[in-house]
């Protein structure tokens, strides 16, 4: 038996899996820049922090990165309701989206300040510039270059990986296709549509990044 491709009834819910997209990009994006404040505190417990606080954050990485999101976010969504903590499942999805991005932000960040050779700053010092020079000229433009391509590609991860939502009733990207193929019995129509949309949001965001990587920090990045 012959497969008829009818596309058509796909096309006509274009507006209904692009406002999906656009939720996806604003998971991702939440998720991004909640994991970076944790990164940031997590590298400089790490780095610089007593050892309390290098083994806290140690453990906080060791369980966030060996364990998958998927999991981490039905323990949120699922067994924090028996201790009476109930979430929505948008919070629930982004919250464990943020707490896995964090463990990963944090070693991402923590190679990036150790990256930073002393000889750097001991020349800028020989230089008479002050501690914020220092750091405004020598220390954050270094660690830009060097973590920012890292940083890009899991921005990149976290809009794909932000898909996970679906399975909580999150009516993103994957879950407005779920809910279309439903009604209408054309899966791989709308899932060839909605893997289009997912490629096209993916090059977007990773020629935005290379463009203000490069503007921004001179970073010599791919924009495609």
């Amino acid at each position: 038996m012959e497969y008829t491709f009818q596309f058509a009834a796909v096309f006509r819910e274009l507006p209904y899996l692009l406002g999906g997209a656009a939720l996806t990009l604003g998971i991702a994006f939440t998720s991004f820049w909640g994991g970076a404040v944790i990164g940031v505190l997590g590298a400089v417990a790490k780095v610089n922090g007593k050892r309390v606080a290098r083994r806290i954050a140690s453990a906080y990485v060791v369980f966030f990165t060996n364990t998958p999101a998927l999991v981490q976010i039905f323990l949120l969504y699922y067994a924090l309701p028996d201790v009476g903590i109930l979430l929505d499942p948008l919070v629930a999805v982004v919250v464990g989206l943020t707490l896995n991005s964090g463990a990963y932000l944090t070693e991402i960040l923590r190679a990036g300040v150790i990256s930073v050779r002393r000889s750097e700053i001991e020349a800028a010092t020989a230089l008479n510039m002050s501690r914020f020079q220092i750091l405004l000229y020598v220390i954050l433009p270094h660690i830009a270059k060097t973590i920012y391509a890292p940083l890009s590609n899991f921005f990149v991860w976290l809009v794909l990986g932000s898909s996970l939502a679906a399975l909580f009733g999150v009516e993103e990207l994957t879950g407005r296709a779920i809910n279309i193929s439903t009604e209408n019995l054309r899966s791989i129509e709308t899932f060839l549509v909605v893997a289009v949309i997912y490629a096209l949001l993916t090059l977007i965001a990773s020629a935005t990044l290379a463009l203000v990587g490069r503007w921004a920090f001179r970073v010599d990045a791919k924009v495609l």
